[in-house]
């Protein structure tokens, strides 16, 4: 790979971990593609990124669970043309209530923009990436999908499980794949789903820029598996070996 930042595409890329990815990428210096639903949202990253850092700011218009937006964006991830040295699939989607309480819609569309988008992405640049010469992705994956956390966390395991098996497979041909597993963050994400943040005790929530800045140099390290902070590389290393009747029990002990 060039020693030149090259450009960047982050996916849920105006708030929360999307917003610090977009920042951080710029300040190293790399243009961007930008990916949102939010269209004034994301019009008003981009002026506020440009202005900041001189960088050049494209945008993407999608909804990643619809699969023709999402297609749009696979097409500009393929553009060799326009090559990508770094693919940021970090956008998210929760739902607050259990299993049987979600509407089974609501359920296969989260699993749409969790996996099905982080799939079609990573196989969209690892093709491109490959054929350019290299290049690096990060998919936001979440400690979730080490413990028993319905489908939000089983998405979480298949999202980890590719990056890992990814990393291996593609690495010696240049194109790195890193899984970010962060645990409680302070952003709009839960917000978004109505969790109040003391559903966690204060010291597990993490900051957006420090997870980022970790994430980021695991990236370059061209490490398949990032746990940010040591608390969370802790729950994760235990969750690895604590059999899974004591993790479900456990995980209940929260449960209202």
């Amino acid at each position: 790979m060039s020693d030149q930042p090259g450009t960047a595409l982050v996916t849920g890329a105006t708030a929360g971990l999307g917003r610090a990815f977009t920042e951080q990428l710029a300040e190293r210096g790399h243009d961007l593609v930008l990916v949102a639903r939010n269209a004034e949202r994301l019009d008003d990253v981009a002026r506020e990124v440009r202005a900041a850092h001189r960088v050049a700011v494209e945008v993407i218009t999608a909804d990643l669970a619809d699969r023709a937006q999402l297609r749009a964006v696979e097409d500009r991830v393929r553009d060799t043309g326009r090559p990508l040295t770094v693919l940021v699939n970090n956008a998210g989607f929760g739902l607050k209530e259990r299993f049987l309480d979600n509407d089974v819609e609501a359920e296969t569309e989260m699993l749409d923009v969790l996996v099905t988008a982080v799939m079609r992405l990573t196989h969209a640049g690892l093709g491109a990436m490959r054929e350019t010469g290299g290049g690096r992705i990060l998919n936001v994956s979440s400690v979730a999908g080490f413990l028993p956390r319905g489908t939000y966390g089983a998405a979480k395991t298949y999202v980890t499980q590719l990056s890992r098996w990814a990393n291996a497979e593609y690495a010696p041909s240049g194109v790195t794949v890193t899984a970010v597993c962060p645990g409680f963050v302070r952003t709009e994400f839960h917000q978004r789903m109505d969790v109040d943040q003391g559903s966690a005790p204060g010291g597990m929530w993490l900051d957006a820029s420090t997870v980022v800045r970790e994430a980021l140099a695991d990236l370059d390290a061209g490490k398949a598996l990032s746990v940010p902070s040591v608390r969370y590389r802790a729950i994760s290393a235990a969750a690895r070996i604590v059999p899974m009747p004591l993790l479900q029990r456990l995980q209940s002990l929260g449960r209202g």
